[in-house]
């Protein structure tokens, strides 16, 4: 394909809105002692019953830009697998939409591989460190849609391989997304089913951020 004819599809799927950049999302969480439990539903009710679910082991780096016309800095998550030979994967997230009216919360996203140098130069460009964290858990997938079930640990310098024993909590965040193109807005009602489906293990509900940032 010439790079004309990439220009022409690229725009035509831009105008036509087949890109995929909304995530939808539900969220959950499980205890240590119940996540087996969980694991064991997922398996039964996934597409990849006769094989494991797929194990990760990622950094997560948030990094953050101020901009001059906006009360909210650009937020950029960068995530590199840890132990294997993978491309850095960056993203950015929208702000979320909870409307009452949608069974998920809806943000708008963009995914893309990098190289191993992402970090340095978003730092060149005035990006600073917001935060950073270790995922470790398994992903599972159902149709378009996919499930995680994570273990969130703190970082400790020189002991990003061994973690053990630095867990940020006694549970493990579950979440359930789906990135598509704008306008399918079915993909909430599949979503709202299938959760359905995992309870009374883990109750998966839209969060709103802002109002959790509003508790004292």
């Amino acid at each position: 394909m010439g790079i004309s004819s990439a220009r022409e599809s690229l725009s035509l799927a831009l105008n036509n809105r087949f890109l995929p950049n909304l995530e939808y999302l539900l969220q959950g969480s499980i205890l240590d002692s119940a996540v087996e439990h969980l694991m064991h539903r997922l398996k039964g009710l996934c597409d990849n019953v006769d094989t494991s679910p797929e194990p990760f082991h990622d950094l997560e780096v948030c990094m953050s830009l101020r901009q001059a016309n906006s009360n909210q800095p650009l937020l950029l998550r960068v995530r590199r697998a840890l132990g294997r030979d993978a491309p850095f994967q960056m993203r950015y997230l929208g702000q979320p939409e909870v409307d009452i009216r949608r069974p998920t919360l809806v943000r708008s996203c963009m995914d893309c591989a990098c190289t191993n140098g992402i970090l340095d130069f978003l730092s060149e460009m005035g990006f600073r460190l917001e935060f950073e964290y270790i995922a470790k858990g398994y992903m599972f997938r159902k149709g378009r849609m996919k499930i995680t079930v994570s273990k969130l640990f703190k970082i400790v310098p020189g002991k990003q391989q061994d973690m053990a024993n630095e867990a940020i909590s006694q549970s493990y965040i579950v979440e359930l997304s789906v990135v598509a193109p704008t306008g399918q807005e079915n993909v909430g009602e599949e979503m709202r089913v299938f959760a359905e489906q995992l309870k009374p293990l883990v109750q998966l509900d839209k969060i709103d951020y802002k109002r959790l940032g509003n508790l004292p």
